[in-house]
């Protein structure tokens, strides 16, 4: 028997840039990959790592600690792909770990802090405070805004 979803929540995939947690709605997920060989595009934002061929499928892949200008840190084990798609575009994000996909109650969420002042400001739609966790909700059309 399925447990029923709650109206008033949202489901969410958490994932770690440096050393803050972000969420984006799981229904805009497409998948969670672990690193692969990308292919560089000449020409491009160097938040843009380049493509891969996902299951036959180009896919260009960005790096959202560079587009947030986020401290680097190095690919290791625990980096992880996470294949978002978005108005019939599917994209790639690399981000240094996938955590957790959980239901949050909509209730938690508050509009982004007026006071964020950072890059990434532009980039968020709210945040969670869940348990002793703090999420910064992403706003993807703004964070691919540029890629159309």
């Amino acid at each position: 028997m399925e447990k029923a979803v709650d109206m008033d929540s949202v489901k969410i995939i958490v994932f770690q840039l440096g050393e803050k947690e972000y969420a984006i709605p799981v229904n805009q997920v497409q998948g969670i990959e672990k690193a692969m060989h990308i292919t560089r595009v000449p020409k491009t934002p160097s938040y843009v790592k380049g493509v891969i061929n996902l299951r036959g499928v180009v896919t260009p892949i960005i790096d959202l600690r560079d587009r947030f200008n986020v401290k680097s840190t190095v690919d290791n084990d625990d980096t992880r792909i996470i294949i978002i798609s978005l108005d019939d575009m599917e994209v790639g994000f690399i981000v240094d770990a996938a955590n957790d996909v959980m239901d949050i109650p909509t209730s938690s969420i508050e509009p982004q802090p007026e006071v964020v002042g950072s890059f990434e400001e532009e980039f968020i739609s709210g945040v969670a405070k869940t348990d002793k966790r703090l999420l910064i909700l992403l706003n993807l059309e703004k964070v691919l805004h540029t890629l159309k």
